[in-house]
């Protein structure tokens, strides 16, 4: 009895879950439509599209399962919101994009309110995936096993992981420009600010 009501309580998160993955693919493809520069994690999506026939979304679905492989040789178990978060954001991301509702903007100053969109965007997203309380996403994942297997403190594995990342997509062609510095420096204040206005 008390384990049907363990699942009939998961599902009651779902829409919020689902929501929140969502807001996430949003996020991502209004800073792609910047064109200002991405994410580190985007930027290496975007470098691998050069040599596959694949989508966006499903670059980031298979990014996300490596990521996913990695951390459980690490000792990080996956939750269920890491594998749909794994999952659902690469899908979402391509529903979003093949609608065709995001344009780059004309100006310089469009292209930055766009960019901002999308921080924010994502800020909101985190704290709606992470309000369920399921589990964190395959990166995040891997930042925490990281930092217990390591014994250093989160900025400096976070760092690692995000330069790591953005050498390896830039050298495969993935667009780096001012976007990827403001992102770098205002990803953190968008998630807290969520954070803080939704009381978590």
């Amino acid at each position: 009895m008390e384990y049907l009501r363990e699942w009939v309580a998961t599902l009651k998160k779902m829409p919020l879950l689902f929501f929140g993955l969502f807001l996430y693919a949003v996020g991502i493809i209004a800073m792609l439509y910047s064109n200002l520069g991405t994410s580190p994690w985007e930027t290496l999506n975007l470098g691998i599209i050069n040599y596959t026939p694949l989508t966006l979304g499903q670059t980031s679905q298979i990014v996300g399962f490596c990521v996913l492989v990695i951390s459980c040789f690490i000792g990080v178990i996956p939750g269920i919101a890491s594998i749909l978060n794994m999952y659902f954001i690469g899908f979402f991301i391509d529903v979003v994009d093949n609608t065709g509702i995001f344009k780059t903007p004309g100006t310089f100053f469009g292209k930055f309110a766009l960019l901002i969109t999308g921080i924010l965007t994502i800020g909101w997203a985190t704290y709606f995936y992470l309000k369920v309380e399921l589990g964190a996403g395959p990166r995040d994942g891997l930042m925490e096993g990281l930092v217990k297997k390591l014994k250093k403190p989160v900025w400096l594995i976070r760092s690692i992981i995000e330069f790591t990342v953005l050498t390896i997509g830039y050298l495969l062609g993935g667009p780096v420009g001012i976007g990827t510095l403001i992102t770098a420096f205002t990803m953190g204040f968008s998630v807290q600010l969520a954070f803080k206005i939704g009381k978590y």
